[in-house]
Protein backbone atom coordinates (compact mmCIF):
# COMPACT_ATOMS: atom_id res chain seq x y z
CA UNK A 1 0.00 0.00 0.00
CA UNK A 2 1.55 3.52 -1.18
CA UNK A 3 2.33 5.54 1.83
CA UNK A 4 0.09 9.17 1.08
CA UNK A 5 2.94 12.17 1.58
CA UNK A 6 1.58 15.08 3.53
CA UNK A 7 2.92 17.57 1.63
CA UNK A 8 2.53 20.66 4.43
CA UNK A 9 2.38 24.79 3.52
CA UNK A 10 6.43 24.69 4.13
CA UNK A 11 6.98 22.00 1.71
CA UNK A 12 4.90 24.20 -1.13
CA UNK A 13 6.74 26.86 -0.34
CA UNK A 14 9.97 25.04 -1.69
CA UNK A 15 8.09 23.34 -4.86
CA UNK A 16 7.22 27.24 -5.48
CA UNK A 17 11.03 27.98 -5.74
CA UNK A 18 11.71 25.27 -7.94
CA UNK A 19 9.11 26.44 -10.52
CA UNK A 20 10.25 29.71 -10.34
CA UNK A 21 13.18 28.24 -11.52
CA UNK A 22 12.23 28.08 -15.18
CA UNK A 23 10.52 31.65 -14.80
CA UNK A 24 13.82 32.98 -13.86
CA UNK A 25 15.46 31.49 -16.78
CA UNK A 26 12.66 32.90 -19.14
CA UNK A 27 12.17 36.47 -17.53
CA UNK A 28 16.40 37.05 -18.07
CA UNK A 29 16.56 36.52 -21.28
CA UNK A 30 14.42 38.20 -22.94
CA UNK A 31 15.39 41.03 -25.06
CA UNK A 32 14.20 43.67 -23.09
CA UNK A 33 16.16 46.30 -20.56
CA UNK A 34 14.04 45.72 -17.69
CA UNK A 35 14.73 41.86 -17.79
CA UNK A 36 17.68 41.79 -15.80
CA UNK A 37 16.71 43.88 -13.18
CA UNK A 38 12.98 41.80 -13.23
CA UNK A 39 15.32 38.35 -13.09
CA UNK A 40 17.32 39.89 -9.85
CA UNK A 41 13.77 40.27 -8.53
CA UNK A 42 12.47 36.82 -9.26
CA UNK A 43 15.43 35.67 -7.58
CA UNK A 44 14.94 37.56 -4.08
CA UNK A 45 11.42 35.81 -4.37
CA UNK A 46 13.08 32.70 -4.52
CA UNK A 47 15.53 33.28 -1.82
CA UNK A 48 12.63 34.77 0.36
CA UNK A 49 10.92 31.64 -0.38
CA UNK A 50 14.27 29.48 1.39
CA UNK A 51 13.56 31.61 4.46
CA UNK A 52 10.46 31.48 4.56
CA UNK A 53 10.07 27.88 4.94
CA UNK A 54 12.58 27.35 7.02
CA UNK A 55 10.57 29.39 9.26
CA UNK A 56 7.34 28.34 9.17
CA UNK A 57 8.52 25.05 9.42
CA UNK A 58 10.04 25.26 12.72
CA UNK A 59 6.70 27.52 13.88
CA UNK A 60 4.58 24.94 12.95
CA UNK A 61 6.85 21.85 13.83
CA UNK A 62 6.17 20.35 10.10
CA UNK A 63 9.58 19.70 9.86
CA UNK A 64 9.57 16.45 7.13
CA UNK A 65 12.14 13.89 5.08
CA UNK A 66 10.13 15.24 1.89
CA UNK A 67 11.36 18.79 2.81
CA UNK A 68 14.56 18.06 4.10
CA UNK A 69 14.86 16.45 0.72
CA UNK A 70 13.35 19.51 -1.31
CA UNK A 71 14.95 21.86 0.44
CA UNK A 72 19.06 21.70 0.11
CA UNK A 73 17.90 20.80 -3.75
CA UNK A 74 15.49 23.17 -4.58
CA UNK A 75 18.23 25.68 -3.26
CA UNK A 76 21.00 23.67 -5.40
CA UNK A 77 18.91 24.10 -8.77
CA UNK A 78 18.13 27.74 -8.28
CA UNK A 79 21.94 28.95 -7.67
CA UNK A 80 23.38 26.72 -10.03
CA UNK A 81 20.53 28.22 -12.86
CA UNK A 82 21.26 31.75 -11.71
CA UNK A 83 25.55 31.21 -11.57
CA UNK A 84 25.26 29.90 -15.38
CA UNK A 85 22.94 32.44 -16.41
CA UNK A 86 25.54 34.66 -14.72
CA UNK A 87 28.33 33.43 -16.61
CA UNK A 88 25.86 33.50 -19.79
CA UNK A 89 25.37 37.16 -20.19
CA UNK A 90 29.23 37.56 -19.11
CA UNK A 91 31.55 34.64 -20.24
CA UNK A 92 34.85 35.56 -18.48
CA UNK A 93 37.43 34.09 -16.57
CA UNK A 94 36.86 35.75 -13.37
CA UNK A 95 33.46 34.77 -13.19
CA UNK A 96 33.87 31.56 -14.58
CA UNK A 97 36.07 30.13 -11.95
CA UNK A 98 34.29 31.39 -8.72
CA UNK A 99 31.02 29.87 -10.40
CA UNK A 100 32.52 26.21 -11.22
CA UNK A 101 33.59 26.40 -7.72
CA UNK A 102 30.38 27.16 -6.04
CA UNK A 103 28.45 24.62 -8.12
CA UNK A 104 31.89 21.98 -7.74
CA UNK A 105 31.19 22.41 -4.11
CA UNK A 106 27.69 22.03 -3.78
CA UNK A 107 27.87 18.93 -6.07
CA UNK A 108 31.23 17.28 -3.65
CA UNK A 109 28.97 18.27 -0.60
CA UNK A 110 25.80 16.63 -1.77
CA UNK A 111 27.56 13.14 -2.70
CA UNK A 112 29.32 13.62 1.08
CA UNK A 113 26.10 13.90 2.87
CA UNK A 114 24.05 11.15 0.99
CA UNK A 115 27.53 8.86 1.20
CA UNK A 116 27.37 9.84 4.86
CA UNK A 117 23.63 9.06 5.77
CA UNK A 118 24.64 5.40 4.23
CA UNK A 119 27.06 5.38 6.57
CA UNK A 120 24.61 6.42 9.80
CA UNK A 121 26.98 9.31 10.10
CA UNK A 122 24.50 12.16 8.23
CA UNK A 123 24.47 14.60 11.43
CA UNK A 124 28.43 14.82 11.66
CA UNK A 125 27.55 16.63 7.95
CA UNK A 126 25.15 18.62 9.06
CA UNK A 127 24.77 22.52 7.82
CA UNK A 128 26.97 24.64 9.76
CA UNK A 129 27.03 27.97 10.78
CA UNK A 130 29.82 29.10 8.02
CA UNK A 131 27.34 27.56 5.17
CA UNK A 132 24.39 29.95 6.46
CA UNK A 133 27.09 32.61 6.28
CA UNK A 134 28.07 31.60 3.27
CA UNK A 135 24.90 31.39 1.61
CA UNK A 136 23.52 34.33 2.45
CA UNK A 137 26.88 36.53 0.69
CA UNK A 138 26.15 34.14 -2.08
CA UNK A 139 22.41 35.18 -2.29
CA UNK A 140 23.15 39.01 -2.33
CA UNK A 141 26.29 38.22 -4.89
CA UNK A 142 23.96 36.81 -7.30
CA UNK A 143 20.79 38.88 -6.99
CA UNK A 144 23.18 42.10 -7.61
CA UNK A 145 25.28 40.67 -10.96
CA UNK A 146 21.73 39.45 -12.49
CA UNK A 147 20.33 43.09 -12.08
CA UNK A 148 23.09 43.74 -14.72
CA UNK A 149 22.60 47.70 -14.61
CA UNK A 150 24.22 50.44 -12.54
CA UNK A 151 21.91 51.93 -10.22
CA UNK A 152 22.56 56.14 -9.59
CA UNK A 153 26.21 55.62 -11.10
CA UNK A 154 26.79 52.65 -8.85
CA UNK A 155 28.48 49.25 -10.55
CA UNK A 156 26.22 46.95 -9.10
CA UNK A 157 27.31 43.95 -10.67
CA UNK A 158 31.14 44.57 -9.48
CA UNK A 159 29.95 44.28 -6.10
CA UNK A 160 28.32 41.37 -6.53
CA UNK A 161 31.59 40.12 -8.22
CA UNK A 162 33.35 40.68 -5.06
CA UNK A 163 30.87 39.43 -3.15
CA UNK A 164 30.65 36.04 -5.56
CA UNK A 165 34.20 35.72 -4.13
CA UNK A 166 33.73 36.44 -0.63
CA UNK A 167 31.19 33.14 -1.14
CA UNK A 168 34.23 31.76 -2.37
CA UNK A 169 36.08 31.80 0.30
CA UNK A 170 33.81 31.01 2.92
CA UNK A 171 32.63 27.70 0.34
CA UNK A 172 35.74 26.51 0.50
CA UNK A 173 36.14 27.20 4.37
CA UNK A 174 32.78 25.73 5.23
CA UNK A 175 33.64 22.64 2.50
CA UNK A 176 36.72 21.79 4.69
CA UNK A 177 34.69 21.48 7.91
CA UNK A 178 32.37 19.17 6.17
CA UNK A 179 35.56 17.08 4.84
CA UNK A 180 37.23 17.12 8.38
CA UNK A 181 34.11 16.20 9.94
CA UNK A 182 34.00 13.06 7.95
CA UNK A 183 37.28 12.32 7.67
CA UNK A 184 36.97 9.12 10.32
CA UNK A 185 34.96 7.91 7.86
CA UNK A 186 37.90 7.79 4.85
CA UNK A 187 40.52 6.24 6.71
CA UNK A 188 39.05 2.74 8.18
CA UNK A 189 38.26 4.34 11.00
CA UNK A 190 34.75 4.24 10.88
CA UNK A 191 33.80 2.23 13.52
CA UNK A 192 36.11 3.54 16.41
CA UNK A 193 33.92 6.83 14.89
CA UNK A 194 30.71 5.22 15.46
CA UNK A 195 31.20 4.22 18.73
CA UNK A 196 32.66 7.83 19.46
CA UNK A 197 29.67 9.41 18.17
CA UNK A 198 27.82 6.75 20.39
CA UNK A 199 29.30 7.77 23.64
CA UNK A 200 28.72 11.82 23.38
CA UNK A 201 24.45 10.98 22.64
Amino acid sequence: MATRIRMGFPNWLTLTRVLLIPVLVLVFLLPFNWASPAAAGVFMIAGLTDWLDGFIARWLNEGSRLGAFLDPLADKLLVATALVLIVMAGPHIWVVIPAMIIIGREIAISALREWMAEAGAARRVAVSWVGKIKTAVQMAAIVLMLFQHPVRGIHLYWIGLALLYLAVGLTLWSMSLYLRAAWPWFGGFQERAARRDTNEL
